[in-house]
């Protein structure tokens, strides 16, 4: 093989390489999350970090509202049943754009946040922070749960036309891994 020819060979496999690790980057990644008793609940905070592809990121600047869904699991297993599942929760966000004041808007139930910039939004979305998610009765002392937390972009929150669209492109269907962590509630006393 020629000079030249190893040349373009070894430039196409570094340019390879180097898009490969780039679209890696892109979708969800858990950064922390706690898991601990607060007052009388079970309360959750996580970080999370979110990269979007360069077509979501248009599809939001045009003024698609993204929805996204953080699920969050605690499970017993048991020998002679199925798994206890006694916390199931599941918690919404709306990111959207208003092009008329050039500010993005992050809805968390009846909290709205404003961002100037898209970084600014998708810190506000990948950060959970005090989410109640069961009375803390719901755990029972000294026994052994496991935990499982994921976030995902809603694609049935999508309008239909962009619907068909997130089916056939990767780029559309960003998650995170489920993240499993082990819960051991500690001797508490009881509340009068």
């Amino acid at each position: 093989m020629s000079f030249i020819k190893k040349l373009i060979l070894f430039c196409s496999l570094i340019w390879a390489c180097a898009t490969t690790t780039f679209a890696l980057a892109e979708g969800i990644k858990l950064r922390q999350i706690q898991f601990e008793p607060i007052e009388q609940s079970w309360v959750t905070n996580a970080s999370y970090q979110i990269d979007f592809p360069n077509e979501l990121t248009e599809a939001v600047k045009k003024g698609i509202s993204l929805r996204f869904v953080t699920e969050l699991n605690v499970t017993r297993g048991r020998w002679y049943w199925f798994e206890e599942k006694p916390i199931s929760a599941v918690k919404y966000i709306k990111l959207s754009f208003q092009p008329l004041t050039q500010v993005y808007r992050v809805n968390v139930g009846a909290l709205t946040l404003s961002a100037n910039t898209l970084e600014e939004a998708l810190v506000q979305v990948g950060a959970i922070a005090g989410w109640q998610v069961a009375d803390l009765s719901a755990l029972d002392n000294g026994r052994i749960y496991e935990g499982s937390i994921r976030m995902r972009l809603d694609l049935s929150q999508l309008p239909k036309p962009f619907q068909i669209n997130a089916l056939n492109s990767k780029e559309w269907n960003i998650s995170s891994d489920w993240y499993a962590f082990e819960i051991n509630p500690k001797i508490r006393p009881l509340a009068k």
